[in-house]
């Protein structure tokens, strides 16, 4: 998809669409477009709706907004539209940007757009949208030039669009050497570097909590390092480490998931976010330095598992009690957060992961949970998702919690053993990791990563986490 600005409609043939707010449904003034008039006893923009005329040789879709809007449900009306109403686009599509409009509300309408181009069906025959025709342009009929926005939003979409595919795609193709040719191509293509670690520069570097989770699994662990490294002029620019979980599938292993399993191919959810957010960056080229790892491998079961009551090393030389296999995402978290440490000492350091069902339970599917003990850190995680409608929340990091890791065999355990604070316990457990980093968040995204919406019938990816954190990137 490209877009050009339009000042007018002369000569225009296609599907225009017209976004507006909402009237009276008791409005004597009908809604009137490019010589349509619409009373609003038929339509009146209420939130949600839309109307289809046609006239000189047009296809008009008045959408609904409600009285006011914000970034994610724009962005959702407008999914819908591209989605729901594909058979109607062509080779012609103009965007009418009401005057009133910013250039968030422009970003957020045109990357809802492209974003309805994605369709579940991998394996299927299917005919490909209109949008994604590569002559295919959009018109952005307004006064002001909105290129910039417009461009940008395409961008994110993108992204999007890559990490949906990533998570949606089954374990069988998602191995972890498939994230790790990922990752390089993608390095090649937006410029970052990338390092991979197989399974034994792994054991050499000795990140043997990470190659403990993969040993029950013939699919050869990948330890991703990603470096991105703005070109710029500025003396001192800010550092970001980003550590995603990249569980391919996730058995529980020898702790074995009695129900839902059919839905952990979504597990590597976090890896994924950092792989789209490093793509992102690169691709809006940022002024900020930006590493990221992604420790990739498969939870599976074999005569190799890792054992509960096993007593493992980790990266930074900490030994762990394993209490339950199920418990492995921070394991590789826990190694990640070391290596990045270490060898990278970034300002701030965010993880990111569906770790725990404990989440899930706490906020349903609406936000995720945020631990930090950083205010600043916090408010600024906590306003971006707000501003792009990828919401966080923030749950305790007390010390009270932190009997509940305690091990009387080793340093600590990877599970508190009891069916409370599980979101809570995992944190402090990532925690005891962070060498007591002065500005560490952890985001466990578990109930927002896969789910159910109106663009499929099953459960499927979300891409939460590249927007938000980009968006942070780019304005710490």
């Amino acid at each position: 998809m490209k877009t050009k600005n339009i000042k007018n409609l002369e000569g225009f043939t296609g599907v225009v669409l017209i976004p507006v707010f909402e009237t009276n449904p008791k409005n004597l003034v009908p809604i009137e477009f490019h010589g349509i008039s619409v009373p609003s006893s038929v339509f009146y923009g209420k939130k949600d709706t839309h109307y289809v005329a046609e006239k000189y040789d047009c296809v008009h879709i008045f959408i609904g907004l409600g009285k006011k809007i914000d970034y994610k449900s724009l962005k959702t009306i407008a999914r819908r539209i591209a989605s729901k109403e594909r058979d109607i686009f062509g080779k012609n599509v103009a965007l009418a940007i009401p005057e009133v409009f910013t250039i968030q509300q422009v970003e957020a309408m045109v990357l809802g757009l492209f974003l309805g181009t994605y369709q579940l069906g991998h394996f299927k025959k299917k005919e490909k949208h209109a949008f994604l025709d590569p002559k295919f342009v959009l018109g952005l009929l307004s006064k002001t030039d909105f290129s910039d926005s417009a461009a940008r939003a395409i961008k994110i979409a993108k992204a999007q669009i890559e990490i949906l595919y990533l998570v949606d795609l089954p374990p069988n193709n998602i191995t972890p050497s498939y994230l790790a040719k990922w990752a390089n191509e993608q390095g090649n293509q937006h410029g970052f570097t990338t390092k991979i670690l197989d399974a034994e520069a792994a054991r050499i570097e000795g990140l043997d909590a990470f190659l403990a989770v993969g040993k029950g699994s013939d699919k050869e662990p990948q330890f991703i390092i990603m470096d991105y490294v703005p070109t710029t002029d500025m003396p001192k620019i800010k550092h970001v480490g980003l550590v995603g979980k990249g569980i391919t599938f996730d058995t529980g292993g020898l702790n074995i998931k009695t129900t839902g399993m059919v839905h952990m191919k979504s597990d590597m959810a976090g890896g994924a976010a950092v792989l789209g957010t490093m793509h992102l960056v690169a691709d809006l080229k940022l002024p900020i330095r930006v590493t990221a790892i992604v420790p990739c491998c498969e939870n599976a079961v074999d005569s190799k598992s890792l054992l509960p009551s096993d007593v493992i090393k980790s990266y930074s030389g900490t030994t762990i009690e394993i209490i339950d296999t199920d418990a492995e995402g921070r394991l590789i978290l826990a190694d990640g957060l070391s290596y990045m440490i270490k060898n990278y000492k970034p300002e701030i350091l965010i993880d990111i992961a569906t770790l725990t069902g404990s989440a899930v339970g706490t906020f349903g599917y609406e936000c995720a949970a945020l631990f930090t003990n950083d205010e600043t850190l916090l408010q600024k995680l906590q306003h971006s998702g707000d501003e792009i409608g990828e919401r966080l929340w923030r749950l305790p990091l007390w010390d009270a919690y932190k009997p509940d890791i305690e091990s009387e065999i080793a340093d600590v355990k990877n599970y508190s053993g009891k069916p409370v604070a599980g979101a809570i316990t995992a944190a402090k457990f990532l925690e005891y990791f962070t060498e007591n980093h002065n500005s560490w968040a952890h985001l466990d995204i578990a109930g927002v990563a896969f789910g159910d919406d109106e663009f499929a019938k099953s459960k499927h990816a979300t891409a939460y986490g590249v927007h938000l954190l980009t968006h942070f990137i780019e304005n710490i």
